[in-house]
């Protein structure tokens, strides 16, 4: 599981190439259990979502081996229903996770920033934590055990989930054609990453000179 994991992390391009040429139709099997962990397992904050959907426009566009129609509805349901799992998990068993300081891949601390970022945006945050690695994943379970109110928090799930999936997705089918980003893919990566962090480092940033 871990080294699954670790060369998800590394390549995703590449982990998806060599997974659709040994198993086909069941990538989108693959990419539907990957997008649902990320968002509806709070202790599993860092698979590569936002990586992941880029690889797959890419992949669309470069080979044809994933259909756009199929593959971006399915990773947007994917998202809503991990999403419906952890704002479950946040409403019914919040205390028993805040309790402990780390699970699995899960640190207290990550409640804890997140819990500030819903603080900071309130309902607007299940759209912006879309886009901010291990935010995503928590996010969910703050609303719920936040009590936030489960309609509010459906209506800006959708929202956010088709935004998250189509905006990358679709990047990654345009950009895909080009030569550049073809040869420095794990730059790439890294910096759809650095992107997705900016607002924690911006947040991190203004509570230090508002403390000064």
């Amino acid at each position: 599981m871990l080294h699954f994991i670790l060369d998800l992390l590394k390549d995703p391009l590449t982990f998806l190439s060599e997974f659709i040429a040994a198993n086909g139709s069941l990538t989108y099997a693959l990419l539907f259990a990957i997008i649902f962990v990320e968002t509806g397992f709070v202790i599993m904050p860092l698979l590569p979502g936002d990586s992941l959907l880029f690889s797959v426009g890419l992949l669309a566009a470069a080979s044809g081996q994933l259909s756009l129609s199929t593959v971006i509805p399915l990773m947007i349901v994917a998202a809503l229903l991990g999403d419906q799992l952890n704002y479950y998990i946040g409403r019914n068993f919040s205390e028993w996770v805040k309790s402990r300081e780390k699970i699995l891949f899960l640190k207290r601390e990550h409640i804890e920033k997140t819990e500030a970022f819903y603080a900071e945006y309130g309902s607007k945050m299940v759209i912006l934590a879309r886009f901010v690695p291990i935010v995503r994943t928590v996010a969910p379970f703050v609303a719920g055990a936040g009590r936030m109110s489960y309609p509010v928090y459906l209506f800006y799930g959708v929202v956010g989930a088709c935004l998250w999936v189509i905006s990358i997705t679709l990047a990654g089918y345009f950009l895909g054609d080009n030569a550049w980003i073809k040869d420095n893919f794990e730059k790439v990566v890294l910096g759809i990453v650095g992107v997705s962090v900016l607002p924690i480092i911006i947040g991190v940033l203004k509570q230090q000179f508002s403390k000064k």
